[in-house]
């Protein structure tokens, strides 16, 4: 092999072990971009914004924490409500009997950086609006949760009155 050929083949080589490496660290850089999933914790406190807004009173206030797609499937309502005007008028109602909300047993599920599923038991202290009297309703509930625009909204929820109550 000549000098020449020789310098020209260190330099192919040189050129490829610099291209090689370029892939290499703009791949790991690249995987480095994945934002990180959510915690546990994290996803079953998006229940105590959602119970706050509650106490608002606001139907609005509570329908603002629900993607535009989302179906809620109500506790206190046989009516499926896939709109945000639905959803606004279900919470008018419940908002009426001043429900405060506590969970009793929550399983969290991480899906992806940016998709959740809260799932368990709650129970809502309610007191009629007409008579003043309170009640306790105990009730299995699953909220899935999509994190949309940088935030995160209810895009199911789901929520039933124990069956053997």
């Amino acid at each position: 092999m000549t000098r020449k050929t020789r310098i020209r083949a260190a330099l192919v080589t040189a050129a490829a072990l610099a291209t090689a490496a370029t892939v290499t660290v703009g791949v790991s850089a690249a995987g480095n971009d994945k934002p990180a999933n959510p915690t546990k914790k994290q996803i079953a406190a998006l229940f105590d914004g959602w119970n706050a807004a509650l106490q608002t009173g606001d139907p609005k206030k509570v329908a603002d924490r629900y993607a535009k797609d989302a179906v809620l499937l109500p506790t206190v309502s046989n009516k499926v409500r896939t709109d945000r005007a639905g959803i606004v008028d279900y919470f008018d109602h419940f908002v009426a009997n001043k429900p405060f909300g506590t969970k009793i047993e929550t399983h969290v599920n991480i899906l992806d950086s940016d998709s959740a599923i809260d799932t368990g038991v709650y129970k809502f202290d309610l007191t009629d609006h007409d008579t003043g009297k309170k009640k306790e309703v105990v009730a299995r509930y699953t909220y899935e949760y999509e994190k949309r625009d940088g935030v995160w909204k209810i895009v199911n929820h789901h929520s039933s009155a124990m069956p053997e109550g």
